[in-house]
């Protein structure tokens, strides 16, 4: 059987996939073998995990959440996922900062393409990482700390440095949040207060209409909120698709690891990977503007579109990070699963947003490479002379 991703877009082109139990049974095959990528999750819609060498699983591995009271820090197998690690924090006072929509995503993967939740003043999964510890070409074990010369270049890394082992992120103490949902929100809202109104907001939009997913501390006040109206039951993101999946909402509530994410951890969403993923990342200074310009176009992103989703990111410093340098915006695609009639509709967004300077979502589809930084091509050649860790997308983005 063909092993494929999640979305079942990617069929893996490794010869052979790994699974040690150990983790110097992994260090022996990375120093022994001559190409090696490691998978994650497989929730990536692109070839940034593939190779024609060997690939490597995790799965094997002991698992281990090693929390750090006094320097509020966890430190997580890389395969740990989103969804095992969040129960564990609550139960011992703590929480992550932010996270994705969907938590069933593996922490190490996640981090390494740049993954995001939403909140103005929410930095990237990525950006959390306090510390992470890697297996690199000749088999040997490096650790790496915020501080060190190395790290911003390799949080972010897309898997062109090593294989990740272990990742330690920041913790905040654990609180609770009230999710609701507003439809109809008008054309002319104000972007600004609309996505500060919450600890995170997103916007669904179909170009035409557009619902507001608002995550809140505190309870909504009653009464017109931007000229929207309360949702009368549960809502899934996609209109039309039951909520069944989807974290509670109508103010009710709840631990922060059962509101950020839009999904629940103990049932996959509707679409069930039945789908094909864009995101491009923008100034958030210009939100307003690049949305227009594809509201323009609306008609011809519907005929292939499931949902838009609209965030806001803080920025950081992480050399690869989407937000690097910026507060963001991010509008992301949930496309129908036809990559044929799919992409000229990408390359129509990409043009669109040119004047906006997009970054993609590295684990997503795009058609336009960013150019890489010159510090990140250096970092790699120093910690993989021989290209033990490349494959094609790491090739094409190093300009190789």
């Amino acid at each position: 059987m063909t092993l494929k991703n999640w979305a079942g877009n990617i069929a893996f082109q490794g010869k052979t996939v790994h699974h040690p139990s150990t983790l110097d049974e992994l260090q022996n095959l990375v120093a022994d073998t001559a190409t090696i990528r490691a998978l994650g999750s497989g929730h990536s819609f692109n070839d940034v995990a593939d190779t024609t060498g060997d690939l490597v699983t995790l799965d094997r591995l002991p698992s281990e959440v090693e929390i750090d009271s006094a320097t509020a820090c966890v430190r997580v197998g890389a395969r740990t996922t989103y969804a095992e690690l969040a129960p564990i924090l609550h139960a011992n006072g703590f929480a992550l900062g932010n996270l994705a929509s969907l938590p069933h995503i593996s922490v190490a993967g996640s981090c390494a393409t740049g993954t995001h939740g939403s909140g103005g003043g929410n930095q990237s999964l990525s950006a959390a990482v306090a510390a992470l510890d890697l297996v690199t070409a000749d088999g040997s074990l490096t650790t790496l700390r915020r501080g060190d010369a190395d790290f911003p270049g390799a949080v972010v890394a897309l898997g062109a440095l090593g294989v990740v082992t272990s990742v330690t992120l920041d913790l905040v103490p654990a609180f609770d949040l009230r999710q609701y949902v507003r439809e109809d929100l008008p054309d002319d809202f104000d972007f600004e207060a609309v996505m500060s109104a919450g600890y995170s907001v997103s916007l669904f939009t179909d170009w035409l209409s557009t619902r507001v997913w608002l995550k809140r501390r505190t309870e909504l006040p009653a009464g017109d909120w931007h000229g929207t109206r309360a949702a009368d039951g549960p809502r899934h993101p996609v209109p039309g698709m039951p909520a069944e999946s989807c974290t509670e909402q109508l103010g009710v509530p709840g631990p922060w690891y059962d509101r950020l994410p839009h999904f629940r951890a103990d049932s996959p969403p509707s679409s069930a990977g039945n789908e094909l993923q864009s995101e491009f990342l923008l100034p958030r200074a210009r939100a307003a503007e690049a949305l227009r310009e594809l509201r323009a176009i609306g008609d011809r992103i519907r005929p292939v579109l499931q949902i838009s989703e609209v965030r806001t990111i803080a920025a950081d410093d992480l050399w690869l990070s989407p937000y690097n340098g910026r507060d963001t915006v991010g509008v992301h695609f949930t496309w129908v699963k036809d990559t044929a009639a799919v992409l000229p509709v990408i390359e129509l967004v990409e043009e669109r947003l040119a004047p906006f300077d997009p970054r993609p979502h590295w684990g997503k589809l795009f058609t336009r490479w960013p150019s890489c930084p010159e510090r990140f091509r250096d970092l790699v050649g120093r910690y993989d002379p021989a290209g033990k860790f490349r494959n094609d997308f790491v090739r094409i983005l190093l300009g190789e």
